[in-house]
């Protein structure tokens, strides 16, 4: 199998689709069918995702295209030069890591799509007006042009199940992202020496849906309630977005900047340094297609305090502390506090998101695909178009 895996991207920072596509890379690469990975990157993201593959396989092919690091150009680069890649690379398979502009009719192969969530419909406070209307038109375009839609959770595939027509359900499966314990113990604290006591984790961009507010609203009533300890930290780590004001004014107004540290950019050792080191890992998020930081909390031996939204239930079953939303900071601050008072329980294993399992539901996926154009006679057809 010759797959283009395509990673273009706005990211030049590890982020969750950056992370999802390492980690697929890597796991397909465990699978004796794959003949060749080519990895398709903006020149801001090769030297990261390299360092995120951290594997040397002469299958890998990492080719780096040159574009401008704005929306538009990103978009028509898709649908417009995508396609002549492909061509060029004799791929039989092309798998966009995230849901793009999709040009299905000029494309030499099928197309599968990761789904990773439906936040255009869901929570356009994630991207704001008129940005939305461009977001959802995207993904609609290309889940209706895709050949299989991967989908990272079953909760994912039942949202898309209630959004779409039949014809476009149909194409998804659930393949869960690829989370193995990380293979490197040792990790450099990212935290500066003077921050160097207790603390909680949030991983988190700075969007809507991940209710970073929340955790600094809960950090609040603890430190007032001397719920946890005045020097207790509350490290978030992730991207800057449209949260990102919202929650320098939240600190600022509640004076815990003393609390607080945001963090962006660091390694992949050191955030598994803080998954080992955190009291807890905190994810108030009020909604979700997977939720990595969870698995991954859980797969270093965190406790792990989180809303109680599906996802989060489907990765963590009974191994969680769970929340209800409704509750707000109250009942998130008890189960903090239940939490804390808990022995951890050491890592947790995740057989069906380990590497092997991916790679085989992933090739069954492509095998799939490849087969029905073959049947077909057409290998750019596409059963619905958009």
């Amino acid at each position: 199998m010759r797959l283009m895996l395509v990673a273009v991207s706005a990211n030049s920072q590890l982020s969750g689709v950056t992370r999802h596509t390492a980690n697929l890379a890597r796991c397909l690469l465990l699978h004796s069918s794959i003949e060749a990975i080519h990895l398709i990157v903006a020149p801001w993201e090769q030297q990261m995702l390299r360092e995120a593959i951290a594997l040397e396989d002469p299958r890998l092919h990492i080719h780096c295209v040159h574009l401008d690091s704005y929306s538009l150009a990103r978009n028509m680069w898709y649908y417009f030069d995508l396609p002549a890649i492909a061509a060029q690379l004799d791929a039989q398979v092309v798998h966009l890591a995230y849901p793009a502009p999709l040009n299905r009719r000029k494309l030499p192969c099928p197309a599968i799509v990761t789904v990773h969530d439906l936040y255009p419909w869901d929570i356009p406070e994630n991207f704001g007006f008129p940005k939305v209307v461009f977001n959802r038109l995207i993904l609609r375009q290309c889940l209706r042009g895709a050949d299989g839609l991967a989908c990272v959770s079953d909760a994912t595939v039942e949202r898309l199940r209630a959004m779409e027509r039949p014809e476009v359900a149909s194409k998804a499966v659930r393949i869960y992202n690829c989370v193995e314990p990380h293979r490197a113990r040792a990790g450099r604290s990212p935290l500066p020496q003077s921050r160097n006591g207790p603390f909680l984790l949030c991983v988190a961009q700075h969007r809507r849906n991940k209710n970073v507010v929340l955790a600094l609203r809960t950090l609040a009533r603890m430190l007032r309630e001397k719920a946890v300890q005045p020097e207790m930290q509350l490290v978030i780590v992730g991207i800057p977005g449209p949260e990102t004001a919202s929650i320098h004014r939240f600190i600022e107004t509640a004076r815990i900047g003393q609390n607080v540290l945001l963090l962006s950019g660091i390694s992949e050792a050191e955030l598994q340094w803080c998954y080992r080191n955190c009291e807890a890992l905190l994810a108030p998020s009020l909604m979700e297609g997977f939720g990595l930081p969870v698995a991954e909390g859980l797969l270093a031996g965190a406790r792990v305090v989180c809303s109680d939204i599906a996802p989060f239930r489907e990765l963590g079953g009974n191994r969680c502390r769970y929340f209800a939303l409704a509750e707000d900071e109250e009942g998130f601050a008890r189960a903090i506090r239940a939490a804390l008072e808990e022995p951890r329980r050491g890592p947790v294993a995740l057989p069906q998101m380990t590497g092997k399992a991916i790679a085989a539901d992933s090739m069954a996926l492509y095998r799939r695909v490849v087969g029905a154009a073959e049947t077909a006679g057409i290998a750019g057809s596409s059963a619905v178009v958009a």
